[in-house]
C-alpha cells in the first residue's frame, strides 16, 4: 500500500525556522514528482514547492521563493521542506503528494496537487509570535 507520512510540523515564531519531512512507505519515489502544499481554511489550496525524482528540476510558489528549500532523500526515501524566515501567512496545513505527472509545473500550478496518485495526511505549521 502506498503510503506518504508528513512530520515535523509545529509552532514557531516570526522570522524562525521548520523543516517539514515526507517519507513514502510501499513505493519508492523514483519517476514520482512530490509536491508540498499549503491549506489555509477560506482559501485555495496552494502549491508551495515540487520536486522531480526523475530530473531534480524544483518549483517554488511566489510567496516562499528564497526562504524555503525543497530536496530529495533518496537513500531515505523522502522529500524535505526547510522553511526559513517564516512569517504569519505561512501558517496552515501542510501536505504532500506524490504524482507521476509531467513536470513539476503541472504538478504545482496547474492541477495543484488534483488527482495526485497518493496524498499524506497533513502537518499542521503555525507561525505566530
Amino acid at each position: 500500500q502506498k503510503q506518504l507520512v508528513e512530520s515535523g510540523g509545529g509552532l514557531v515564531q516570526p522570522g524562525g525556522s521548520l523543516k517539514v519531512s515526507c517519507a513514502a512507505s510501499g513505493f519508492t519515489l523514483d519517476e514520482y514528482i512530490i509536491g508540498w502544499f499549503r491549506e489555509v481554511p477560506g482559501k485555495e489550496r496552494e502549491g508551495v514547492s515540487c520536486i522531480s525524482s526523475k530530473d531534480g528540476s524544483t518549483y517554488y510558489g511566489a510567496s516562499v521563493k528564497g526562504r524555503f528549500t525543497i530536496s530529495r532523500d533518496n537513500r531515505k526515501n523522502t522529500v524535505n521542506l526547510q522553511m526559513n524566515s517564516l512569517k504569519e501567512e505561512d501558517t496552515g496545513v501542510y501536505y504532500c503528494a506524490a504524482d507521476r505527472i509531467t513536470s513539476v509545473e503541472a504538478m504545482c500550478v496547474t492541477y495543484v496537487g488534483a488527482g495526485a496518485d497518493v496524498w499524506g495526511q497533513g502537518t499542521q505549521v503555525t507561525v505566530s509570535s
